[in-house]
């Protein structure tokens, strides 16, 4: 089906490149023994972020893109991000009044009603909506491919930065896709919550997503640390992040800063270098010595999974499924459940950008 017939609410036509350069043939060789191993698919629930769509140029729409990382665990979190980052827009980069105005307007709707959508100034911004899974099979849950990518050097220090969900995501619902591609995103068009443990709501609103957006789009994979339940499943621990390394390294700082504040181990007004590893090698609280020893496992090489105290942690390769329709990415559905209401966040501010006296 072509582009036309996709925008009056049909389908898109899928478009196969079988890769040929050889690093995308080993990940597309890799991907298929990935299927083999885990054919199964374990639905999460739905994560929410910000896609924005600049205004057009010369009559060509521009495409939507990801603004806010699709990673928020309810539509509002997503709402408080758009918040911040149009008041500080407001405050430092809006060229002037005019546009001061139209962004602290924006604000000031984000801090009083549930808005999923906003047009500012000829830019759209949106809440948008995926499915968080993952594949499974035998072995569990899916853990990091060989081919994804790895630091040649891994950098465990403390400010270690690598790259960020979803940065500079163009959302190209009609880009080649390479054949494995092609087969989960056919065969997840009509991932759907049919289970009767789903609210009638949820399932209600579930249906309606396949007509509504019927095409869907597969984000960039990422990387989340989970432990073992009692019952056999896994529950996120850590992340998510957008590499395995990202997600080995804050296990690493769980094990080495945060746990061992957590417990008392390390006083939490303690200089903030101070860590498990420091600790052991003092010489000093020999209660630390089972963190640190856990540490040193992590980081001797590509480990994906790790005991400690008695828990499984796994490294898990997530993945994330946005559902698409004429008018783009889908938005928050009317049954999905926020945490917290909207709210003031900053300072109020006048029209050129001071903090107004009272505040």
């Amino acid at each position: 089906m072509d582009r036309a017939n996709a925008e009056r609410g049909g389908t898109r036509r899928v478009v196969v490149r079988v890769p040929v350069e050889p690093v995308e043939a080993a990940v597309e060789a890799d991907a298929v023994d990935a299927v083999a191993r885990a054919g199964d698919v374990m639905v999460r629930g739905p994560l929410f972020g910000v896609a924005v769509r600049d205004g057009a140029r010369a009559g060509h729409a521009r495409p939507w893109r990801v603004l806010i990382a699709v990673t928020a665990g309810c539509p509002q979190v997503a709402r408080d991000s758009l918040n911040s980052l149009l008041w500080f827009r407001a405050k430092e980069e809006a060229h002037d009044r005019a546009e001061r105005r139209a962004l602290l307007s924006a604000v000031a709707r984000l801090e009083s009603e549930l808005v999923d959508e906003l047009a500012v100034a000829g830019t759209r911004y949106r809440i948008v909506r995926a499915e968080e899974y993952a594949a499974a099979g035998a072995g569990g849950i899916e853990e990091p491919r060989p081919t994804d990518p790895e630091p040649l050097f891994p950098d465990w220090s403390r400010n270690a930065k690598g790259p960020e969900i979803d940065a500079d995501l163009l959302l190209d619902p009609d880009a080649p896709l390479t054949p494995t591609q092609a087969r989960e995103r056919l065969a997840l068009r009509g991932l759907s919550y049919t289970g009767e443990r789903f609210p009638p709501d949820v399932r209600a609103d579930a249906r309606r997503a396949l007509e509504t957006h019927p095409d869907v789009l597969l984000l960039p994979p990422t990387f989340t640390v989970v432990e073992e339940t009692e019952r056999g499943g896994w529950k996120p621990a850590v992340g998510p992040h957008a590499s395995a390394h990202a997600a080995r390294l804050s296990l690493d700082f769980a094990l080495t800063w945060a746990w061992p504040r957590m417990h008392g181990l390390i006083p939490f007004d303690t200089n903030t270098e101070a860590d498990a590893r420091t600790a052991v090698a003092a010489a000093a609280e020999p209660e630390l010595v089972e963190y640190a020893a856990a540490s040193d496992a992590l980081r001797a090489g590509r480990v994906n999974r790790l005991v400690f105290q008695g828990t499984t942690y796994r490294v898990a390769r997530t993945r994330r499924l946005l559902r698409w329709g004429p008018d783009g990415p889908e938005g928050p559905r009317p049954s999905d459940v926020n945490s917290q209401a909207p709210m003031r966040i900053h300072p109020a501010l006048d029209e050129d950008g001071h903090l107004l006296p009272e505040d």
